[in-house]
């Protein structure tokens, strides 16, 4: 665990300086050799981005990670892959690994799947410009691996490395994460417990923010049963209410209900209703039977929660939960919520952590780095680990719209957020 006060302390030192310091000789040696590995920076983002690696693409996914595992052997890390069980139906994990006892020990988080599957229109990375990129997954988040790659190369190459102990986890199924947790994250909290600092390289929200903050994300379902019946008796003591005016007192009572702590939200993704309703949670697909003069007898929901802490998530469940109780007459209802991401919570660390990056960019002429708002933010695997260690996340590329066939990366930036990046490692783990 970390010396919290230390980092509290030495932020307050660093945000209380009235100008940037002078990098030292060796800070400026790392910048050097990052300028020279540029271009081979991009080529092996374009290498990378080129091997689709949709998260249900698991040998996809692993030969991205191969090529990753042969990088980071070659400036002398331990590597390994870690499979997942087939029932998981997820790739592996690639971990690599220095190890020593000088200065803070840093786990550095980031991963090797996309939202792209191989069925995906959008597989290649084109160039739009002399400095953008169409690349599926480029910013979300190949070039966050990149930066990392070629920060700790920098470092390597001007043997500074050593007595370090620094973790790298790439993990296969960022984007979708296997079941149970219990499995596919063990690796990941075991090497932060290992750990005083861990560092997100998620997609930047640009270049002068950084995250300190994340919600996390839960899953969550209605059921409702009605009465089948002649849609010419529904209101009737009898016939009730039926499925889907059920459903839509529910959806209204949690919108006007639930509804207004702040970063607390909630979104029903998909809605069906009728007669006879399927549906296919693996594919998200479903149909329904139904006529307009027969009363609904069936209706269900499925949506997301995004909260700040576990304490909101719960006031929220405890909400649903009394909601979904107070049924309309002749019918029933149940909800279920399936925990997925947890908050990372804003802290002192986290605070303390982005001072200290803020004062490297300052250092380097980058500009102040501020806390970016964790309304407009994701979950991610960083959120996993906050319990257990001070975070700092979206430390990765540059780019627009993750997630979509238009998903760009910004090389022109790629640089300038490595220097950043092997700054900050250099200076952490020269620190006790």
């Amino acid at each position: 665990m970390c010396n919290k006060n230390f980092l509290i302390i030495f932020s307050l030192l660093l945000s209380a300086s009235i100008s940037a310091q002078e990098l030292s000789r060796t800070e400026k040696k790392i910048l050097t050799s990052i300028e020279k590995n540029n271009a081979d920076a991009i080529t092996f983002l374009e290498k990378v981005v080129n091997i689709n690696s949709g998260t249900l693409n698991s040998k996809g996914v692993k030969e991205v990670g191969m090529v990753f595992k042969d990088a980071f052997e070659g400036i002398n890390f331990e590597t390994k892959w870690i499979e997942m069980p087939d029932e998981m139906n997820r790739s592996g994990h690639l971990f690599a690994e220095t190890s020593g006892n000088k200065g803070k020990k840093l786990l550095l988080v980031g991963h090797l799947d996309t939202v792209f599957e191989e069925d995906s229109p959008f597989q290649k990375f084109k160039m739009v410009n002399d400095s953008v990129a169409h690349a599926p997954g480029g910013n979300d988040m190949k070039g966050g691996d990149v930066i990392v790659l070629y920060a700790l190369k920098a470092l390597h190459d001007n043997g500074l490395l050593k007595n370090a102990q620094i973790i790298v986890a790439f993990t296969g199924d960022e984007e979708s994460t296997g079941k149970p947790l219990t499995i596919s994250r063990k690796d990941l909290l075991d090497a932060a417990k290992r750990s005083d600092i861990a560092l997100g390289f998620e997609t930047s929200t640009g270049f002068n923010y950084a995250t300190v903050a994340r919600r996390g994300s839960s899953g969550w379902a209605v059921e409702v049963e009605g009465k089948r019946a002649h849609s010419s008796g529904i209101f009737s003591e009898r016939t009730g209410a039926g499925a889907i005016f059920e459903m839509s007192r529910i959806l209204h009572q949690f919108y006007t209900d639930v509804k207004g702590e702040d970063l607390l939200t909630f979104n029903p993704g998909t809605l069906l209703g009728g007669t006879f309703v399927n549906y296919d949670s693996s594919t998200s697909k479903g149909d329904v039977f139904g006529k307009s003069n027969v009363v609904a007898q069936k209706a269900m929901v499925r949506g997301g929660l995004r909260f700040i802490s576990e304490e909101q998530k719960e006031r929220a469940r405890v909400k649903m939960r009394e909601i979904v109780s107070n049924n309309l007459p002749k019918t029933s209802a149940k909800v279920t919520f399936t925990d997925s991401y947890p908050a990372m919570k804003p802290t002192e660390g986290n605070t303390a952590l982005l001072n200290i990056l803020n004062e490297v960019s300052l250092d380097l002429d980058q500009g102040e780095v501020l806390a970016y708002d964790p309304g407009k933010r994701g979950a991610a695997d960083v959120s996993f680990i906050a319990e257990y260690v001070d975070c700092l996340d979206g430390l990765g590329a540059m780019g627009s719209n993750a997630h979509t066939p238009e998903e760009t990366v910004n090389l022109n930036t790629i640089e300038a957020l490595t220097k950043r990046t092997a700054i900050l490692i250099y200076r952490l783990i020269n620190t006790k």
